[in-house]
């Protein structure tokens, strides 16, 4: 009943299960592998997941009969495979996932884990992605995890004991890696403007990909930085061991880099094993509002898809295609605002990398709306900052026409002319 070959242990995977699948780095490929190997014997298994890394079969459209997925997240490997219906996405915080678990609002019969090896007291860890998994381990009736010696073993919330796998299997596979992006002018153009934002002190909360990392690099100079996040690459590992990062200013967690998990390359991952200076807790607590604004000075930076002249932010799809999800962009923005001498950010070049304009005058039709324009201060993008707190809607439009692409200007201004003339 516990330890098993990997095929024994998908053997309690039953039809019509409702099976949680760890996440990011955490993915555990060994066991989805399995799963999809026993397809024919699985009818209706309904996986649930923020986004996965690796090939993800059990959503390709032949296995359907077998497989559903509801993605809390979607990320690249999903997005080719969404139709709506067999492959799916539910809105959510990223700060109430758990809660969807807990409350058995969405119930859980299988959680699929990917977790460090025990320690000699017993316990593994959720490793590099504690974030909603923690509530899952929590509230699903059978744990089946894959324990690989790669994974590290991490602080916080992410504790199980071997003793409360159900089912568990023995791999030693390298954990899936995220390279740092490379950047470009515009990207380090906007690190510039953001840092210029970012006083002494500041505790920061950032995402993965080209912008963010750009701001990291152009912090350099900064001291005293703290950590307060739902996720970290090797972005802020190289502001940590320079020594900007110290966490020593935060009124939470003073001294830890705290997070709900972490994406990065090898050295990162060595970086936090067994650190007690790193903490990976329960997303729910992380990407709270009010535990958020407890620190000083908290700058949030957040980027779009697109935004509209009136500050309207659209994060999470192209018109009605989903690419990505609301996340945690609403939890930090509203932290921030409620910081003392907070900062929410959201940062984005002011062109797509095909040329399309990101700030129009109104979002595509299908378009959702993750943060409202009333919870919009800071918007930057490679030809400037715009602060729209305080201000009108018309202010706000001559403020976004002032920051966007050169060649969108006066067609912006137009359009919103036209908009508040109209009848």
């Amino acid at each position: 009943m516990k330890h098993a070959s990997v095929d024994d242990a998908i053997s309690h995977v039953k039809s019509g299960s409702r099976v949680f699948v760890h996440g990011a780095s955490a993915t555990p490929l060994r066991l989805l592998e399995a799963l999809v190997g026993q397809r024919d014997r699985l009818r209706d298994v309904e996986l649930i997941h923020l986004h996965t890394v690796g090939p993800a079969r059990y959503a390709d459209r032949e296995l359907g009969a077998s497989f559903r997925v509801v993605n809390l997240f979607v990320g690249p490997n999903m997005r080719p495979k969404m139709d709506g219906t067999r492959v799916d996405y539910l809105p959510c915080f990223l700060s109430e996932i758990p809660q969807l678990f807990r409350s058995g609002r969405r119930p859980l019969d299988v959680a699929l884990l990917h977790v460090s090896p025990p320690d000699a007291h017993g316990f593994c860890t959720l490793g590099t992605s504690v974030d909603v998994a923690r509530a899952a381990a929590e509230i699903a009736p059978i744990l089946i995890a894959q324990v690989n010696p790669r994974m590290p073993r991490v602080h916080g919330d992410g504790f199980i004991h071997i003793d409360h796998i159900h089912h568990w299997v023995d791999v030693d596979e390298p954990i899936p890696e995220s390279p740092p992006a490379r950047l470009g002018p515009d990207e380090r153009a906007i690190g510039g403007f953001a840092a210029g934002l970012i006083d002494d002190g500041a505790t920061l909360q950032m995402g993965i990909g080209a912008v963010p990392d750009a701001v990291l690099a152009s912090l350099s100079g900064h001291k005293h930085l703290g950590i307060h996040t739902e996720m970290w690459t090797d972005g802020a590992l190289a502001l940590i061991k320079s020594g900007v990062v110290d966490n020593s200013r935060k009124h939470v967690h003073p001294g830890k880099t705290v997070s709900g998990f972490v994406m990065g390359t090898r050295a990162l991952y060595d970086y936090i094993d067994d650190n007690p200076s790193v903490a990976q807790l329960d997303i729910a607590y992380v990407n709270n509002a009010d535990v958020i604004a407890r620190n000083d000075k908290v700058v949030a930076i957040n980027s779009a898809v697109e935004i509209d002249l009136t500050g309207q932010i659209c994060a999470d799809s192209i018109g009605h295609r989903i690419i990505s999800g609301v996340g945690g962009q609403m939890d930090f923005m509203r932290g921030a605002s409620l910081s003392k001498g907070g900062k929410p950010i959201i940062a984005l070049t002011s062109r797509t990398a095909k040329g399309a304009a990101r700030i129009v005058p109104m979002l595509k039709g299908g378009a959702g709306v993750v943060t409202t324009r009333a919870h919009v201060h800071f918007v930057i993008t490679e030809h400037g900052v715009a602060d729209l707190y305080g201000k009108t809607l018309s202010e706000r439009a001559q403020a976004l026409v002032a920051i966007a692409h050169p060649d969108d200007r006066e067609p912006l201004a137009k359009a919103w002319r036209d908009a508040v003339t109209r009848p």
